[in-house]
């Protein structure tokens, strides 16, 4: 019988621990989970056995950049020394810039207090470099989407997984498909992969994913890494695509994961251009004789609801809808600095006008484009103003001209005659 908890405490959430496993396992295997994964994503117990028994090389690699650095990127919630949640999330893309919750998991004695929420606010608020998050979560499972949804996620896309079963695969295999450019995929063709990957998908789903060219690329130590993980889980991954030489471009793409041993389904991946839709049943033949030299399974393959010519195709095929999931998709801002709130009604004017003026007090320039007042003049200081006002006449050192007379209009007065001159 599950303990019930107090309803008024409030759980600690953490990283996990090595000491933790045992419960995560207890949570995924049958407590109530409002897991966001789909079909395509590897089994829960079993990653939680492979990082039981790689924890130390791990936990290793998370204190360094590199390919497996978010493994296994684990928080848990703690209320009364006893695990109640969980939550994993990890990049979706090389910068970083958008997150994925891969799964959420809920002591069933604990799904009525919150944790769930709980669990998702404090990885948005605790990675503070995604700008973007993104999940997938089956369709039926309505208590998840709620949660979700009150988180602010809302939905992007929506996925179906189609299953073709073997005897379906071995008809396809018997037909030499029409793929006469057909190219295994290197370092030196992520920008034709990163091209064919933007037009296949429309504006917003590509802005959410916030993929570049370097997503399409494998470095070496990753290429290590991913090769030795492939041999301890007996896995192999086989990948191409169709080069389009009047363009210049990709216009096919797929990866097929191939469980050796027959254990799971062979998970594949498909891209086409929308211009060459015609190359679905090519493409589908390729990967048919591929899974042709390992153990009778059925292959997996997603479409999306924005790619109606491949969900045509399937249907006309015969392949089985598996799963239908909905993916969503939030955003977050993350304040730069808290700012204590201000009231409008409690400014007062000698506040606002105070705001205004200068922080120190002006300084005069050298040169001014108006004369100075006598008083600040030292050359005026001792000069009398007539003198004063002829320093301001330009007379080259001479002394100022006469104004000319003016002409009288009024006659001279008449002059007197002398007795003797007449």
């Amino acid at each position: 019988m599950t303990p019930v908890l107090p309803q008024n405490t409030k759980a600690e959430i953490r990283f996990f621990q090595y000491r933790d496993l045992d419960a995560i396992e207890q949570l995924l295997l049958g407590e109530e989970s409002t897991s966001p994964t789909a079909l395509s994503t590897p089994n829960s117990e079993g990653k939680v056995q492979q990082i039981r028994r790689w924890y130390g090389l791990f936990k290793l690699l998370s204190w360094f950049p590199n390919p497996f650095q978010y493994q296994f990127y684990a928080q848990v919630a703690e209320q009364e020394n006893q695990v109640v949640g969980m939550i994993q999330i990890s990049p979706f893309n090389r910068t970083r810039s958008t997150w994925r919750v891969h799964r959420v998991a809920v002591n069933s004695a604990a799904s009525r207090q919150g944790i769930g929420s709980q669990l998702v606010r404090h990885c948005l608020q605790a990675v503070r470099e995604a700008r973007t998050w993104l999940l997938e979560v089956d369709v039926n499972e309505k208590d998840a989407i709620a949660l979700y949804r009150q988180n602010g996620f809302q939905p992007l896309a929506q996925q179906t997984y189609w299953a073709v079963d073997a005897a379906l695969l071995q008809q396809l295999a018997e037909r030499e498909p029409d793929l006469p450019n057909l190219l295994p995929v290197s370092n030196a063709d992520a920008q034709l992969l990163y091209q064919l990957d933007t037009v296949a998908m429309p504006p917003l789903v590509r802005q959410v994913y916030d993929r570049h060219i370097d997503d399409f690329k494998t470095s070496l130590l990753g290429s290590l890494i991913q090769g030795m993980q492939q041999w301890l889980s007996r896995t192999e991954v086989v990948s191409g695509y169709v080069f389009e030489q009047v363009r210049k471009a990709a216009i096919g793409y797929f990866q097929v994961r191939i469980h050796k041993d027959g254990s799971a389904p062979y998970v594949a991946q498909l891209t086409v251009h929308p211009a060459y839709t015609w190359l679905y049943p090519e493409i589908l033949s390729q990967m048919a004789r591929i899974v042709q030299d390992f153990p009778e399974q059925s292959l997996l393959i997603p479409s999306a609801d924005y790619q109606p010519e491949r969900e045509e195709y399937l249907e006309r095929l015969g392949a089985t809808r598996v799963q239908h999931t909905m993916m969503m998709s939030r955003s977050v801002w993350h304040k730069l600095r808290e700012s204590k709130p201000v009231s409008l009604e409690g400014l007062q004017l000698s506040d606002v006008l105070q705001s205004l003026q200068p922080t120190r007090k002006p300084v005069p320039g050298r040169m001014s484009l108006q004369p100075l007042p006598a008083e600040t003049n030292p050359d005026l200081l001792n000069t009398p103003p007539a003198a004063a006002e002829s320093t301001h006449l330009p007379n080259n050192g001479a002394s100022p001209a006469t104004p000319p007379a003016k002409n009288d209009p009024t006659p001279p007065p008449p002059r007197s005659v002398r007795p003797d001159e007449g």
